[in-house]
């Protein structure tokens, strides 16, 4: 596992930490969607029939500045859509990014089973952008942790931060 549920004032925050940006976005996402799981879905979500799909999502790039943490709130909103309106919950997912001159293309091949199969213990409202974190560790560089629950970490990697409205 690499990401922890961290606390905030009055929602609940993720702190995930990966080796490269694409892996960060499974992190962050499959952190996201244990958060939600009552735990007798926990233990039983591996046994329902899997489907397997690519999902994408696209957003204007200016070609400047790669901006990891407004692409991440963006397709973790999308995996919450999907899991409300499309009725597919994902379990887990392979993440590319390609950064064009004008957008960006996020495509992930993803492994889904229906939503109703699950048990949710909370509802999110929504991803926000208050104390989002996408953030590069160089070699033996250090995000130190001020949760308690959640370990340190030392780079070379990338961790986030992200907070949601339940």
């Amino acid at each position: 596992m690499s990401s922890w549920p961290r606390p905030t004032t009055a929602d609940i925050g993720l702190r995930a930490f990966a080796a490269k940006p694409s892996r960060l976005f499974t992190e962050a996402t499959v952190g996201m969607q244990e958060i939600l799981l009552s735990d007798a879905s926990i233990k039983t979500v591996n046994s329902h029939i899997r489907h397997t799909a690519q999902w994408q999502i696209t957003a204007p790039f200016d070609g400047d500045v790669k901006q990891w943490d407004l692409l991440l709130v963006q397709w973790l909103e999308e995996v919450l859509y999907r899991a409300e309106v499309k009725q597919q919950w994902l379990i887990d997912c392979l993440v590319s990014i390609v950064w064009g001159s004008e957008e960006v293309v996020l495509s992930a091949q993803v492994s889904w089973i229906r939503s109703e199969e699950i048990e949710r213990e909370i509802e999110i409202k929504a991803v926000t952008s208050h104390e989002l974190q996408f953030t590069e560790l160089l070699k033996n560089e250090q995000a130190h942790s001020k949760w308690e629950q959640v370990p340190d970490f030392q780079g070379p990697g990338w961790f986030c931060d992200v907070v949601f409205d339940i």
